[in-house]
């Protein structure tokens, strides 16, 4: 029964929720991890109970797993169970009391607007580059100006297709999470590197804005990384600092920074709870505190400062206008 119980829920997954096959192998390798757990004590993952589900946790924490790690898993099968109780296949959900620990508070990784600007003037070519080198440059860059300008997830920009950039467009239709669709405005810039590679890429005659080795399929993103890391040498950029997801982090973080709205930013980002865009807040409070320091009376330019008489330059203010 186990494996037709977790064929039949990957099934819901697709049809239901439209989870995306990077999804529904992460769900895979979760159920199988807890199977593989039951397994060991004699249990099955369809059948178990409670206290089996309760030690399997355990077994995760003595393991020193990651908290995120551990509380993915338990939402996985807490889905799970819930799935067999909804068609009936079981009469309750085991693993609806199990404790989940809060993942660990992370702020995101992000670049510096220097270092963003170092890593797109990396990625230009010059004329003694090799037709493969100016290739794959043209295709870096096009990826970086998308993704800095847009915040597109690294699945996303991959599964963008040719025919999705025409002369006159402006805005850019996203299936995201869930399939889930938004509009996303294009800068000049991207437009500008996007046809430049379409240009050089006219005769692989491909689907695919990013074609990989093949005009079949786009390319991987393994093969992406490669060339992200290659430009990101070029750039004097740290590789362990350097990702597609820090650089939607870095669009993310100083849109905030120059003032777009977090409902906005939520949109764009392709969030369906807010909750995961206010992560970038730490961006508002840096700059709310930079503007008490800067203006405000008490701020950091006026504590600490005193006169030749060990006085603070505030306390002869109070004096003054003191009636």
């Amino acid at each position: 029964m186990t494996e037709d119980a977790v064929d039949s829920f990957l099934e819901m997954l697709a049809a239901e929720r439209a989870a995306a096959p990077a999804t529904l192998a992460a769900y895979t390798r979760d159920l199988e991890h807890c199977s593989a757990s039951l397994g060991a004590e004699g249990e099955a993952l369809a059948t178990a109970t409670a206290d089996a589900l309760r030690r399997w946790v355990a077994e995760m924490a003595a393991d020193k797993l990651a908290r995120r790690t551990i509380a993915r898993r338990i939402s996985c099968v807490r889905q799970f169970y819930l799935f067999l109780l909804r068609e009936g296949r079981r009469q309750d959900n085991p693993a609806s009391q199990l404790d989940a620990p809060s993942p660990e508070q992370t702020l995101p990784k992000f670049l510096t607007e220097n270092e963003v600007a170092a890593l797109i003037d990396a990625s230009a070519s010059s004329p003694d580059n090799s037709p493969a080198q100016r290739r794959r440059l043209l295709l870096g860059r096009a990826a970086l100006e998308l993704l800095y300008s847009t915040g597109l997830r690294i699945s996303e920009l991959l599964a963008l297709r040719r025919d999705m950039f025409r002369e006159e467009a402006r805005m850019l239709m996203v299936r995201g999470k869930g399939g889930r669709e938004r509009l996303v405005p294009l800068s000049d810039p991207a437009r500008d590197a996007v046809r430049a590679l379409l240009q050089e890429d006219e005769s692989r005659k491909s689907l695919w804005l990013f074609p990989g080795r093949t005009a079949l399929r786009p390319v991987t993103r393994q093969g992406f990384d490669k060339i992200l890391a290659d430009i990101g040498a070029r750039a004097g950029i740290d590789p362990g600092r350097l990702s597609p997801h820090v650089l939607r982090h870095s669009f993310a973080t100083h849109m905030l920074a120059h003032g777009a709205d977090l409902r906005v930013l939520q949109t764009l980002l392709g969030h369906a709870d807010i909750a995961t865009t206010q992560i970038y807040t730490h961006v508002q409070a840096d700059r709310l505190r930079a503007a008490v320091e800067s203006h405000h009376p008490l701020g950091k330019s006026a504590i600490g400062a005193v006169d030749a008489d060990g006085q603070s330059p505030m306390h002869e203010d109070a004096i003054e206008k003191k009636p």
